[in-house]
């Protein structure tokens, strides 16, 4: 018997020991800098979480970060190891898991907006979704994240925790039915070199975008994509209301004539539910919204934590969101394989814009694809500027300009270029060819 013992012992050290030490290895691969100095985090290992999270009692925070971007690489440095009251909370009061890609991991169990440079997740030990923290806009990956919101986060999970089971009808609808396939390996329009059974590296893991990607793909694949489905995630502020990033939950700005205004919500209310889900951030809100469809007339009931109510009416077009900055809208046709940062304010003046006229600097065009060598044809020159298309204004920047595009066009069709070249505008006709 202490033969047996010793044995289990010395092989739980070895597995121990090797795991270890392939987390050191995948670590110094991606060169994961944010998670030195971070042992309080199991590390790439969800289900060890989940055995954890069972011995303990503790709840699960588990974060999703994609390492080799660079936005939302402050924060997640800070949630990391950074901040002290985090790292205090992750320590002490959850089991932490560090997620740094996608493969395997459980699509149905684990579904939040895919197009997120961070996202966190937080979980009981039998799978029950209490929260997720994480939403990324136009305005820039950490508009809508903060310390002090995902710390009120966390406390607000702690009590939720506290009090469970007896307050589980909260979390029913925070989990879909299941999804059509397991995992991202099995979606059948992922990218070919992500389904190699290959070594994780910066250059060959699958990102969270990657998800959405795929789907994407395959709405396009089966004619059965829209732009109501690229409304994805839509903002609260898509009904007139703003939330406090510091809390998740407060009001703090209502929009004239919006379905807010029009329910009497306030600003300096605090929201406790909304269709029967506890609100704990502004991802959560948006977990709510993005279940509802897009359709004018869908409800949305609130109660504050006052135990007031109220009740909004969604109008036409309500999901309408900017999706310019989502990287999953690159993937999309049609592709125009050329990048137009918008122009400097010196270079403006050289070519005498008005205040408000926008203009795209051509300064790489992609000449090994097929979308590439159309433009190139077409007399598309590195140089030019572009500043309609098709008699409409260009939009601000090269990301607003790709979305408006692939929302608005298709394959097989033709923009009308206004191009500034020489002192002179010139028509170009580009063809949409991919």
């Amino acid at each position: 018997m202490r033969f047996t013992i010793m044995a289990s012992f010395l092989f739980f050290s070895f597995c121990l020991e090797h795991s270890n030490a392939d987390d050191k290895a995948l670590r110094k691969r991606l060169e994961d800098l944010n998670a030195e100095k971070a042992e309080h985090w199991i590390y790439k290992d969800i289900e060890a979480g989940f055995v954890e999270a069972k011995k303990t009692g503790k709840p699960l925070f588990i974060t999703f970060w994609c390492v080799p971007c660079i936005d939302c690489l402050g924060f997640d440095g800070e949630v990391a190891n950074g901040n002290e009251a985090i790292k205090q909370l992750a320590r002490e009061k959850f089991v932490s898991v560090r997620q740094v890609e996608m493969k395997g991991v459980d699509l149905t169990r684990f579904q939040f907006d895919h197009d997120l440079n961070w996202a966190g997740m937080f979980l009981n030990a039998d799978g029950t979704v209490y929260a997720r923290y994480g939403t990324q806009s136009a305005a820039g990956a950490d508009a809508f994240n903060s310390v002090n919101g995902l710390v009120s986060t966390m406390n607000q999970v702690l009590d939720l925790h506290a009090d469970y089971p007896n307050n589980k009808a909260l979390f029913a609808d925070k989990i879909p039915p299941q999804k059509q396939w397991k995992t991202p390996r099995d979606l059948p329009m992922l990218e070919p070199k992500l389904m190699k059974e290959a070594q994780t590296t910066r250059s060959h893991c699958i990102h969270c975008h990657n998800i959405h990607d795929a789907e994407n793909e395959l709405w396009e694949h089966t004619d059965s994509l829209s732009n109501e489905r690229l409304w994805r995630y839509p903002y609260p502020s898509n009904l007139g209301l703003k939330i406090s990033v510091r809390d998740g939950r407060t009001i703090t700005e209502i929009t004239p004539n919006s379905p807010a205004e029009k329910a009497g919500l306030r600003a300096g209310q605090e929201i406790d539910q909304v269709n029967g889900q506890v609100i704990t951030s502004v991802a959560d809100f948006q977990w709510v919204l993005h279940h509802l469809k897009p359709s004018a007339g869908q409800r949305v009931d609130v109660r504050f934590a006052d135990g007031s109510t109220a009740s909004m009416t969604t109008s036409k077009d309500w999901k309408k969101t900017d999706i310019s900055w989502r990287a999953s809208i690159f993937s999309l046709s049609p592709k125009l394989r050329i990048w137009m940062p918008q122009l400097k304010e010196n270079e403006r003046k050289k070519y005498s814009l008005e205040a408000d006229q926008n203009g795209l600097l051509v300064k790489w065009i992609n000449r090994g694809t097929t979308a590439g060598k159309a433009a190139v044809n077409a007399g598309l020159r590195n140089g030019d500027v572009v500043i309609a298309a098709n008699g409409v204004a260009v939009p601000e920047n090269n990301a607003a300009f790709n979305t408006w595009v692939k929302l608005n066009h298709e394959v097989g069709e033709a923009l009308e270029l206004s191009v500034l070249r020489g002192g002179k505008k010139i028509v170009i006709e580009l063809p949409l060819v991919e």
